[in-house]
């Protein structure tokens, strides 16, 4: 089931304004994604002039996390926003069937091959089972394993058998 971000008609003016600026908010470690491409916003509301954004980190501990944080926060006050409490939840736990399509296209652009599998189907998947990563250099599907940690922990380091060409793997979870 894939639970991209989406504004809910439902929200008030005040809190589309807030997603709007949400939007811009870069994370810090994959720049080409903003906060909402990753869906780490898991709501936000604004009620007597205090504006309310609860986040939930990639995984417990993520040291982007704090720098996500003050990016928002300093996004909602270059945008007139004066009240703003940033709440922290860690359940539901995020996964990658969070992030949307359109930040799984940016990763592939940006050279970092998106999630391959949903989570539901990564957790059936055995520690021996091939998941089918594509290159996001050639789109080539002959890639191989380097390691299971890549750049950060949320991803692998994979290498394209055709190209040559190592890449990170955007890890499902």
């Amino acid at each position: 089931m894939n639970q991209d971000i989406h504004i809910p008609t439902s929200q008030s003016p005040q809190a589309e304004k807030v997603w709007e600026v949400l939007k811009q908010v870069t994370d810090p470690e994959i720049p080409v994604l903003t906060v909402t491409d990753m869906g780490i916003i898991r709501k936000v509301d604004v009620h007597d002039g205090m504006v309310e954004v609860t986040i939930t980190p990639t995984y417990s501990g993520c040291p982007a996390m704090d720098m996500i944080s003050v990016n928002i926060r300093l996004a909602l006050i270059e945008a007139g926003y004066r009240e703003i409490r940033i709440h922290t939840v860690l359940d539901p736990a995020w996964t990658t069937d969070w992030m949307t399509e359109e930040g799984k296209q940016k990763l592939r652009a940006y050279g970092i091959a998106p999630p391959a599998e949903t989570t539901a189907r990564s957790r059936k998947l055995l520690f021996d089972d091939v998941v089918d990563v594509e290159c996001p250099r050639c789109q080539s599907h002959n890639t191989r394993l380097l390691s299971q940690f890549g750049s950060t922990a949320c991803k692998a380091l994979y290498q394209c058998n055709d190209c040559k060409e190592p890449f990170d793997y955007f890890k499902c979870h």
